[in-house]
């Protein structure tokens, strides 16, 4: 039993490897930022958040730090474009979003094989990532449900932290889209654009 399961599990990440390894495959162009921006964030498991801090020494300076993320199980089927978090509020970033919800939150092709496979430095263009601006807001129940499978299909230790913590489910709301794919600069890409597409 014990092996059958063992064989399950490496079998999974196996999968999931290639999985990833075709999404990498077919990365939108540049003329795509809309779709380049759903890509990018699905790829990713993580980010940084970057807040204004209400902490005592650095009120109202720039803080990031970094958040696991998801906006639907890994595969090539896309997500729903909404970034997920698992939070709480014993979290210093957290704390700093209760008295400002707005923040904005990076994510990069540097976490992915893409980056390493074409040898592009994460500061590189060809490194795509995406900058989100908007506010963090804890999901309803009727999307919870959404949001734990996002992040837990993702991150399956969340399921194992201490309860004591008051974990809760949130999301970030968009609503400022800059893609940094290629060079030129920034490309700016309205939520709009960016929900209707199909990355």
């Amino acid at each position: 039993m014990a092996r059958l399961l063992l064989l399950c599990a490496v079998s999974g990440l196996l999968l999931a490897a290639v999985a990833t390894m075709a999404t990498m495959a077919t990365i939108p162009p540049p003329e795509e930022a809309a779709r380049m921006a759903r890509y990018v964030l699905h790829s990713c498991d993580w980010g940084a958040l970057a807040t204004l801090s209400a902490q005592e020494g650095l009120r109202g300076r720039p803080f990031a730090n970094i958040f696991s993320l998801s906006d639907g199980p890994p595969g090539p089927c896309g997500g729903s474009g909404v970034p997920y978090l698992y939070l709480t509020d014993m979290e210093i970033s957290v704390q700093d979003l209760e008295v400002n919800s707005n923040a904005s939150l990076t994510v990069s092709l540097a976490q992915t094989p893409y980056c390493r496979k074409h040898r592009y430095d994460p500061q590189n263009p060809l490194c795509a990532h995406i900058i989100f601006v908007g506010s963090i807001v804890k999901v309803n129940d009727s999307e919870a449900g959404v949001a734990k499978k996002a992040l837990f299909s993702r991150h399956p230790e969340m399921e194992s932290w201490p309860k004591d913590h008051n974990w809760f489910f949130a999301k970030f709301n968009i609503t400022n889209i800059w893609v940094l794919d290629y060079f030129g600069g920034l490309k700016i890409v309205t939520p709009e654009e960016y929900y209707s597409v199909k990355p």
